[in-house]
């Protein structure tokens, strides 16, 4: 109980900064006291420009400074090689199932969002762009997903469950135990096959709610292509996918 009241009492500690500022770039500290934590860790959330800082509920302040103070270079490196936000606007350029289109927009043009050759095009109001292409994708995205799910659930002779759409950071999709399936938008902007490797996991999931040896051979039987080869496109260009129409997103 001590521990725990400790623990809530110290996330407002005024000994606590929000930023720290590192070659010119102010970056927000989060700080989280976790009792169970026995040492000092810190990782860094590209997209909020922010680094998370979880350390010990009695642990001075001043040790998680020296601690971050020793890993300067490496989150200088982290921020200044990682993706830059991409505006959702006329003229931006975004992937769609790993193709390159272009935003036109034209105010003669429809509402209805038209995708041709490299082309996504709409009318309507301009300063409306980013949350119709969003909601545009999204709605791609769960008839797409819809029909993976199925694809994979045929293979593995397994029922079909429900589909919901995410936008988690940092997870590109779970399987729960109660039969659902949750997916990231951002998934419909990735080539095919990264896609289909992280639908093909989750419906692996369905027989083995673990991640066995047994799994990752089921996993390999049910998926067509090299899993290792999506696994690395996601480390490598995951970040930059969240890194599109960031801002807008959230709301819708």
């Amino acid at each position: 109980m001590l521990d725990r009241l400790n623990s809530i009492l110290s996330k407002n500690r005024s000994d606590e900064p929000d930023s720290i500022t590192i070659e010119g770039r102010k970056i927000g500290l989060i700080w989280k006291r976790n009792p169970r934590a026995r040492n000092i860790s810190l990782r860094t959330d590209i997209v909020r420009g922010v680094i998370k800082i979880s350390l010990p509920t009695h642990a001075p302040t001043e040790n998680a400074l020296d601690f971050i103070q020793r890993k300067i270079q490496w989150i200088a490196s982290r921020f200044e090689t990682a993706p830059q936000p991409v505006k959702i606007e006329d003229g931006a350029q975004i992937t769609f199932e790993g193709e390159s289109y272009i935003i036109v927009w034209d105010e003669d043009l429809g509402r209805k969002i038209v995708q041709e050759a490299g082309i996504i095009r709409l009318g309507g109001p301009k300063d409306h762009i980013p949350n119709r292409i969003i909601r545009w994708m999204k709605q791609e995205a769960r008839l797409i997903f819809s029909d993976d799910i199925m694809h994979y659930c045929a293979i593995a002779k397994a029922p079909v469950p429900k589909l919901s759409i995410g936008d988690a950071r940092g997870r590109w999709g779970s399987c729960s135990s109660r039969g659902t399936i949750r997916l990231n938008w951002r998934l419909i902007m990735a080539p095919v096959s990264v896609r289909c490797s992280v639908i093909a996991h989750e419906v692996a999931h369905i027989k083995h709610m673990n991640h066995s040896s047994a799994f990752y051979e089921w996993l390999d039987t049910i998926y067509e292509e090299d899993r290792h080869q999506a696994d690395q496109w996601l480390k490598m260009h995951g970040t930059a996918l969240y890194m599109i129409g960031e801002n807008h997103a959230r709301d819708i």
